[in-house]
């Protein structure tokens, strides 16, 4: 048993996108310290502890219409060691929205490591968060994103980019940028083990 877990915050919101935070939250409470089947039957070896937080109570509706109850709001949750910020067509309504953006500055002041997935990465730059670093998102934002801070750089061909923080490429990306943070925290051979539990092809991303 671990005497201590890194709290895991999602932040979900209407119009996030399904995959985005689903995967990561798929790898980081499947990851254990002891490999195999029966160390997933506890949190014994668990170095995570993961959850989703929204700005209020109540469903959360996600695209595709998937209802989600996030299992805290900005004012419950406990303090988040590392920081997950999911794309999804709702990330635009977000960008003029000053409660969410002071509330990310907050929380990434707090946390020990800050990253994104797709066009979450818009909503960092908003915050300022992303200024003078390197940085990718969806395809379909690149232009969008540079727009935001003309100080950060636009990875436009990488799949996960580590520059301080992480961000990454779209919706299934976020798996592989959960997976470098695991590797990065736990080690490689638990960040294989996991994925090979989970059975996803994942190879070491390009994080330079």
């Amino acid at each position: 048993m671990i005497s201590a877990k890194r709290n895991v915050g999602i932040l979900i919101f209407d119009d996030v996108e399904v995959l985005d935070f689903a995967g990561p939250y798929e790898v980081f409470s499947r990851t254990r310290l002891v490999g195999g089947v029966e160390s997933r039957r506890s949190d014994d070896t668990a170095p995570f502890r993961v959850f989703t937080v929204a700005a209020r109570d109540g469903l959360v509706t996600a695209t595709g219409g998937l209802r989600v109850v996030p299992d805290y709001t900005w004012s419950s949750a406990p303090p988040i060691s590392v920081l997950v910020v999911p794309g999804g067509f709702g990330t635009r309504r977000l960008l003029d929205d000053a409660a969410t953006m002071t509330w990310m500055v907050n929380a990434a002041g707090a946390a020990e490591r800050v990253t994104s997935v797709c066009t979450g990465a818009l909503l960092l730059a908003r915050a300022g968060l992303l200024r003078g670093r390197r940085a990718t998102t969806h395809w379909g934002a690149y232009d969008l994103l540079a727009s935001l801070d003309p100080t950060l750089m636009v990875e436009r061909n990488a799949r996960v980019v580590n520059d301080g923080l992480f961000t990454s490429a779209g919706v299934s990306a976020g798996i592989d940028m959960a997976f470098a943070v695991v590797e990065q925290i736990c080690g490689r051979e638990v960040a294989e083990e996991t994925a090979r539990y989970i059975e996803y092809p994942w190879q070491p991303p390009v994080t330079a």
